[in-house]
């Protein structure tokens, strides 16, 4: 275990020098991603929301451990048939590497070089391993001196005490050093963003409910949900970033940074979610976006007749199918740059990435940006709907409760219930709880920021002693209810009454 860890580190730390966009780990990983069932994606975001690729990485290390294991025993068992082990996995990381998008000559030979370590490490390992088991135990039934058992006991420790703290040096090194994401996020701090030629409207001054406990109205980015399948976030260089339209265009468009950074911008604040939501999660944030219309974009390449689909791509080879109407109508549709007054965060998407109201991120959200292929959905499909989800994606009017938190006692007399609702590019027209399935209590609804924004709203109740069952739901400005059937997430988003149970205890 001690060897392969070494070799891993190794190849990470060698990738941090000269890949940084594409380890071995981060390979496998990728493939991993892409071949669970959905059925297991969304049980895992369920469970560990944001902290999937933790639990990702973490379940790759037990893998790894157990396969490590197995082949140490082989190895002190019959030589070279643990290193031989050890290898088949080598060039199985070599062939996730070459599924990858952001693949060249170099991180291929990371895998390689990272079994080549482990062996070497596991060999001098196990030498010591039998040296010492041989002085303890002689052919001839003679007892070895103390002293030469203890040197052989000392070396072989000295040596696995060794090659564990390389492997953690070279592990910590790998996790902090990786050369183009640190020069990116240099490169990201040195960006100004320019002054939109279309501000966002104020905030209305009552949008805040008051409410103790409510989440703010304007997600902070260190706050905003992380949901995609980068296991690790792309280095993406500023200064090299293009942006290609191609397909049934009249004309095929190039952007760089500098370009997009020029022309007018438009600041909008939007609420995005991600397809994956439960009923009352909190897949879902509410930004200040900084971007470029992305009708206008379009109206540059000329999109042909019989097109109706956008293909965007991100640099990890990630891409999502977004209808044409949708990012040519009226909505503020935007190749994003800023969020919440900053360059876009690493993480979201920095340099560019797609923010378009109305519909859930799995087919609009596209981080990284380099493509937007105009195409058909005939012909062409993003990555989740051959997976199973629906091909367009519209969010669900929706509602939530988040105070009192579900489960938590409260004293009696005049309770507030609080929280969100939204119903994209429509807007929320009404909110309403009820209690104990009695009859439904309209809220006082906040104004929104925009159709495009969640809205909060409030209800003072008072309540005796006991146990109570509170549910809300939402109407939208067209006055229609949000769906009361319970649905999970796939295939189109999930449905339902938030509902919590609060004890009034005296």
């Amino acid at each position: 275990m001690v060897a392969v860890a070494g070799g891993v580190a190794a190849g990470e730390l060698l990738a941090g020098f000269a890949s940084p966009s594409l380890s071995p780990l981060s390979a496998v990983g990728g493939v991993v991603i892409d071949a669970v069932p959905p059925g297991v994606k969304d049980w895992a975001i369920s469970l560990f929301g944001t902290a999937d690729k933790a639990a990702l990485l973490a379940g790759m290390a037990l893998v790894i451990a157990g396969l490590a294991a197995l082949a140490g025993v082989l190895e002190l068992r019959r030589r070279f048939s643990g290193a031989v082990l050890v290898g088949i996995f080598g060039l199985a990381g070599a062939a996730a590497v070459l599924t990858r998008s952001q693949v060249t000559q170099v991180p291929v030979v990371l895998p390689l070089l990272a079994a080549a370590a482990a062996v070497v490490l596991l060999r001098l390992l196990v030498g010591r391993l039998a040296a010492w088991e041989g002085t303890a135990s002689t052919p001839d039934g003679e007892s070895t001196p103390d002293a030469t058992v203890a040197r052989s006991r000392r070396s072989f420790l000295q040596a696995l005490a060794g090659t564990a703290a390389a492997a953690g040096v070279a592990g910590l090194l790998a996790g902090i050093w990786r050369g183009a994401a640190n020069a990116v996020s240099e490169a990201r701090a040195r960006i100004t963003l320019p002054t939109p030629a279309s501000p966002a409207p104020p905030i209305p001054a009552a949008a805040e409910s008051g409410v103790a406990g409510m989440p703010p109205l304007v997600t902070p980015n260190r706050d905003f949900y992380r949901i995609d399948t980068a296991l690790t976030v792309p280095a993406v260089n500023p200064d090299t970033w293009l942006l290609k339209v191609t397909g049934m265009v009249a004309r095929e468009v190039q952007l760089s940074l500098a370009d997009l950074m020029a022309k007018p911008l438009t600041e909008r604040h939007i609420t995005i979610a991600c397809v994956s939501n439960n009923v009352g999660g909190d897949l879902i944030g509410n930004a200040r976006w900084l971007g470029w219309p992305v009708r206008d974009l379009l109206a540059l390449a000329g999109p042909q007749p019989g097109s109706d689909m956008v293909l965007s791509r991100s640099t990890d080879g990630w891409t999502a199918g977004t209808p044409l109407e949708v990012l040519t109508d009226n909505r503020d549709a935007l190749l994003a740059v800023g969020m919440n007054g900053e360059p876009l965060p690493l993480e979201h998407g920095f340099p560019v990435r797609l923010v378009v109201p109305g519909l859930y991120g799995y087919v609009s959200a596209t981080k990284w940006l380099t493509e937007l292929k105009v195409t058909r959905f005939a012909d062409d499909a993003g990555y989740w709907t051959p997976r199973g989800w629906s091909e367009r994606g519209p969010i669900k009017t929706s509602s939530r409760i988040d105070v009192p938190r579900s489960g938590r006692p409260v004293s009696p007399g005049t309770v507030v219930f609080a929280g969100v609702a939204w119903a994209q590019h429509t807007g929320i027209g009404k909110v309403e709880v009820r209690l104990n399935r009695g009859p439904w209590r309209e809220a006082e609804l906040a104004p929104g920021i925009s159709a495009d924004t969640w809205y909060q709203w409030k209800l003072a109740v008072d309540l005796s002693p006991g146990q109570y069952e509170v549910q809300v739901r939402a109407s939208d400005m067209n006055g229609r209810p949000q769906d009361e059937t319970s649905r999970p997430p796939a295939p189109d988003g999930a449905t339902g009454f938030h509902t919590v149970r609060v004890d009034v205890k005296s």
